[in-house]
């Protein structure tokens, strides 16, 4: 497990599994960044989680005995005022310190306190997933998204203001969703905040490639790799091993070979590059080579390369280097020869 088969983050060495929260915090308002890198403003959190997501049943309610129109809705709140900016401001301090759980809690009264805030859920989204509890992310991000998007419906007023990072939250949500195996609705969110950005952008553009990759759709996924390099200054990082996974998908050898390499260069000791490499060696032709830098993994960690479920489902390897790497695995005796 490693930072390789996720989006990537300038963290270097984020254990898979795990998602960067991007927060900034601005008159007592919170906005929610997951994934990668983002403005110099914001501060780098990274969170592990691990939970199915369920779907929440309907019921039935009887009507109301009294007319809609008489019923006063709250208008949405984009800024924390008074005591809810205290709990919220503490909850802050909590996170930074390092503790979720009382993070959560703080962030937990928020919400029932003013259940209108937007990045009360949000925030509480985040601290949810650090604690691994990704269903209750999930709900909690929806209503963020929701009170954003009434936000905006509302009539502009002087000196209100309104949700304008929608596209952020979308993307919170996008890369939870991904890493939760719900790869066609990450990419909707994805799409969602692409299209809100309405400009390009690097931490955007890594993630929706890496959901479009998970979606089949390597052509794609191969132009929002090659143009978030190319925003990133060409600092290598660990998502250009997905971009030289997906070339070699596509059959772009040489261009995988050329952003190996460089990975290689940047992390040496990883054993997902280790492998890569190697299989991109193989099936260039040269086993003597390949066989060599695939026995540099030790051998717990090799032999996981010889079985189907882990390249599918934790690596998500596209299915080019997954034949390769098994008949790699078959040449060094770590898989049986089932030809």
């Amino acid at each position: 497990a490693n930072a390789f088969s996720h989006p990537d983050t300038k963290l270097l060495g984020m254990p898979r599994k795990k998602i960067q929260i991007l927060t900034k915090l601005n008159e007592g308002r919170q906005n929610t960044e997951v994934t990668t890198t983002s403005t110099t403003s914001l501060n780098r959190r990274q969170f592990a989680f691990s939970v199915p997501v369920t779907i929440a049943s309907l019921v039935a309610v009887p009507n109301p005995s009294f007319s809609l129109d008489e019923v006063a809705v709250e208008p949405v709140q984009v800024v924390a005022t008074g005591d809810v900016k205290k709990i919220f401001n503490e909850g802050r301090a909590m996170e930074s310190q390092g503790n979720m759980l009382a993070a959560q809690r703080l962030f937990a009264k928020v919400t029932k306190v003013a259940p209108r805030f937007i990045y009360g859920w949000s925030q509480l989204g985040n601290t949810q997933v650090a604690l691994g509890a990704l269903t209750p992310a999930e709900d909690s991000y929806t209503r963020a998204i929701d009170l954003c998007i009434e936000s905006r419906k509302e009539e502009e007023k002087f000196g209100v203001p309104r949700c304008n990072d929608l596209y952020l939250l979308y993307l919170n949500r996008g890369s939870l969703r991904m890493n939760n195996k719900m790869a066609k609705e990450a990419l909707s969110d994805l799409e969602r905040a692409d299209g809100l950005r309405a400009k390009p952008d690097a931490i955007i553009l890594q993630n929706r490639a890496r959901a479009r990759e998970l979606n089949g759709l390597y052509a794609a996924a191969d132009r929002d790799y090659t143009v978030a390099i190319s925003m990133t200054s060409n600092e290598v990082a660990p998502f250009w091993l997905r971009s030289s996974l997906v070339k070699f998908q596509l059959g772009d050898t040489i261009g995988a070979f050329d952003l190996i390499r460089r990975v290689e260069n940047k992390f040496p000791e990883a054993p997902e590059v280790k492998a890569a490499l190697a299989t991109l060696l193989s099936a260039k032709g040269d086993q003597t080579g390949a066989q060599r830098k695939f026995l540099e993994i030790p051998d717990l960690q090799r032999k996981k390369y010889s079985q189907d479920f882990y390249l599918q489902n934790v690596l998500s390897w596209p299915p080019k280097m997954i034949d390769n790497v098994g008949k790699l695995a078959v040449a060094v005796g770590d898989k049986p020869d089932e030809s």
